[in-house]
């Protein structure tokens, strides 16, 4: 058993390794790219520190996930905008020594892992239910950009990054072999996982690449072909940048920039903070392991601050890494820290074959990265403002409108403005929307009743179980904040035994798409446990039901589960109360005959001349009414107890049940369309007592009384239709 666990979490290291090294190498590179191709091997290193040093820390700190801390794409897009603002600065001109620049990055990243420490200590890892998703959205696209934009010039074969100034002029330099060998290295990334499941799509692109570029230099076609990553130096880590840091807080001259690198340094944590709360939501549902979001932000901040010591840039939660290790059979530190150790060795003892690993192919690489960061609910955010009604377009415009602000104010402004933005929409929106609790108040279904009157018993019964039927009356905005402590609250009182939650939006003022996005991600986590939840005082030509249907929430929930006032969304929930505890049958006599479905509309003598030419039978427990591939030729009404159709396939051993039939209900009306066989066979649950209509009776009918036969087709089609409609629904909540 030991064995076993060891091998696995080995394979699980083995093949986290393998994607992070190439990742760890592009992300540094990206990280540090805004100060000059001389600080290439720097940003080498520093990928491959942090790789090392954030995996090993957390480990040591006791870790107990096969999560792996690594360079991420949000991260190295944040540094180098950090680098960025350094050269644009006039304090760059006045460096001296390379070093210099590389200390003041350093230590910002150094600031950072200190700050997200302190936010994890102080208990801020809840923090990211106050930040709007349009302003994360917006963070993630503007890195998405810039990681697109940094890898252009090696897709083209291009030694140094484009001058926007000579843009044309570089562009005829283009190779188009290079960029050939990175488009394939991108194409097979994204879809080698449909030729085989066995190898990482990643490793695959990369080895193809790596494959095809050597292929083509041993063809003589070396002169047309990008340059390789390039000889480095790999020495293991110190901890002379300490000195750098000390000389920034202590030499008069450092002190001018002091409060641009801190105000760096919180910049770079909050967000890193939120892509890693974000993150490792995102593998809790991977893992099925509940974690400390705060322990697991003091390791990250202590992980980050003592690389930027040694030199490493800032690491967070890598899903690619992280699936990787989990699908091959990581599942504890074990394998992050064997991931961290194959790592050194690699570059300790191959760090010549590294060096030989074509930029284009890392360029690919970070090209798929970068596509794959880009934010896929803005794009849908876009396709529902274009279907949406007049009413709705201010509040989606205006969340798109923050998304897009944020994104430009990231890439072509100031990362501190773009969190200024973003903290500012933060602040407002809580102001303008949340003026009181949002839960008016919570009432169970033992005290609150629909207006529906029951017989004796099944009243006693919703007074003994109403207790699990809970409305929840919202008062306020619902939005961000408000949505995600309903959402906690609802998670509480299902663990505490409800069944069904009705979320009644009659005093609702307000409601954006983070709040709708917090109920549907509730009703999905109810549904997977067989529960319920409803909406209620919704109107279909209301704004708010306009806005429901827009952002997709009729459909996740169903149409079925949300409904007009609260008065039909309780007579519902105590039907799902009283169909749990006694199902449809066992209450007492039988069905009485003219409430039927299958004969409503009729009058008193239509009823009579129907009854007249149905057959009443009974059938015992356990008997079978008929058999698969027997004639069809009757139609069947339940007036007492339950039937359920079975089948039994081909090489199948037993019989398969497909659904059960309680009484009203009608099975077997094919029979009055065609003469075709049995497709499956019915069995008698408990005493069955049925109403038979025979084909020739009914062929009769309709020659005499063809208005009676409408009546009957028609309340027949009513019935399947119905059957359509709730087993589409079935297969949309299937789906998703």
């Amino acid at each position: 058993m030991l064995a076993h666990k060891l091998r696995a979490e080995l394979a699980g290291g083995v093949a986290s390794a393998i994607l992070t090294l190439p990742l760890a190498i592009g992300f540094g590179l990206f990280a540090l790219s805004p100060l000059g191709e001389r600080y290439a091997g720097y940003g080498v290193l520093a990928g491959l520190y942090s790789a090392i040093i954030v995996a090993l820390v957390a480990v040591l700190l006791r870790a107990n996930s096969p999560v792996v801390f690594a360079p991420r794409s949000m991260q190295a897009y944040l540094i180098s905008m950090v680098a960025l603002h350094l050269v644009q600065s006039d304090f760059y001109m006045q460096l001296q020594d390379p070093q210099q620049a590389l200390t003041i990055v350093f230590f910002v990243i150094f600031l950072s892992g200190i700050m997200q420490a302190a936010f994890g200590a102080i208990g801020a890892g809840g923090l990211v239910k106050y930040i709007p998703y349009p302003v994360i959205a917006g963070f993630q696209n503007a890195g998405a950009i810039l990681l697109l934009l940094s890898q252009i010039a090696p897709m083209l074969g291009l030694n140094h990054g484009l001058d926007p100034g000579r843009l044309l002029q570089q562009l005829q330099h283009t190779q188009p072999l290079t960029l050939g060998i990175g488009a394939i290295t991108c194409l097979l990334m994204l879809h080698a996982g449909k030729l085989t499941k066995r190898i990482p799509a990643v490793m695959v692109g990369m080895f193809a690449g790596i494959g095809l570029y050597y292929l083509f230099r041993y063809l003589g076609y070396g002169a047309s072909l990008g340059p390789f990553i390039g000889e480095f130096d790999f020495v293991m880590p110190d901890l002379h940048y300490l000195s750098g840091f000390y000389a920034l807080l202590h030499e008069r001259h450092w002190w001018s920039l002091l409060p641009s690198m801190f105000a760096w340094a919180a910049s770079l944590a909050l967000i890193s903070s939120l892509d890693m709360l974000l993150c490792a939501k995102v593998m809790e549902g991977v893992t099925q392991q509940r974690q400390d979001h705060n322990l697991s932000l003091v390791r990250l901040g202590a992980g980050n601050a003592i690389a930027a010591a040694f030199g490493g840039i800032s690491s967070a939660v890598n899903l690619t890494s992280s699936q990787a290790s989990y699908n091959s059979g990581g599942r504890g530190s074990y394998s992050v820290a064997i991931s961290a150790l194959l790592i050194l060795l690699a570059v300790l003892f191959f760090s010549q074959l590294i060096a030989l690993i074509p930029k284009v192919v890392v360029a690919g690489m970070l090209f798929v990265t970068a596509w794959r960061l880009f934010d896929r609910w803005t794009l849908q955010l876009v396709k529902r403002l274009i279907a949406a009604g007049p009413r709705n377009r201010a509040s989606l415009l205006l969340d798109l409108l923050v998304i897009v602000l944020v994104t430009l104010v990231s890439v072509f402004a100031s990362l501190v403005t773009a969190v200024a933005i973003g903290m500012l929409v933060s602040v407002f929106s809580f102001l303008f929307r949340m003026s009181r609790s949002v839960i008016r108040r919570s009432v169970r279904g033992d005290v609150l009743r629909s207006r529906k009157t029951r017989e004796p018993r099944l009243m006693q019964l919703l007074a003994e179980q109403g207790r699990r039927i809970v409305v929840y009356e919202l008062e306020g905005a619902v939005f961000f904040g408000t949505a995600e402590k309903l959402v906690h609250q609802i998670e509480k009182t299902v663990a505490d035994g409800a069944t069904v939650v009705i979320v009644d939006l009659k005093r609702v003022t307000d409601l954006d798409s983070t709040g709708v996005r917090f109920l549907i991600q509730a009703h999905d986590a109810m549904v997977k446990h067989g529960k319920f939840l409803l909406l209620s005082s919704v109107e279909d030509s209301s704004r708010l039901g306009h806005f429901l249907r827009d952002m997709g929430a009729i459909a996740a929930l169903s149409k079925g589960r949300v409904f007009v006032d609260i008065d039909q969304a309780l007579e519902w929930a105590e039907d799902q109360l009283i169909l749990a505890e006694l199902g449809d049958v066992g209450l007492g006599a039988e069905f009485p005959f003219g409430q039927l479905d299958l004969f409503a509309g009729m009058s008193a003598d239509e009823l009579e001349l129907v009854k007249g030419r149905l057959e009443r039978r009974t059938y015992a427990t356990g008997e079978t009414v008929f058999r698969e591939g027997d004639p069809g030729q009757q139609l069947f009404v339940i007036a007492k107890g339950e039937a359920s159709v079975r089948i039994h396939p081909a090489g199948a051993t037993r019989t398969i049940r497909l659904v059960t039939f309680s009484p009203g209900t009608v099975f077997g009306e094919v029979a009055l369309l065609d003469t075709e066989v049995r497709s499956a066979s019915v069995q008698a649950d408990a005493e069955l007592v049925c109403y038979v209509l025979e084909q020739d009776a009914f062929q009769q009918l309709a020659r005499n009384h063809p208005g009676v036969a409408v009546t009957l087709l028609r309340n027949l089609g009513r019935e399947l239709s119905n059957r359509l409609r709730r087993a589409n629904r079935v297969i949309y909540q299937m789906d998703n």
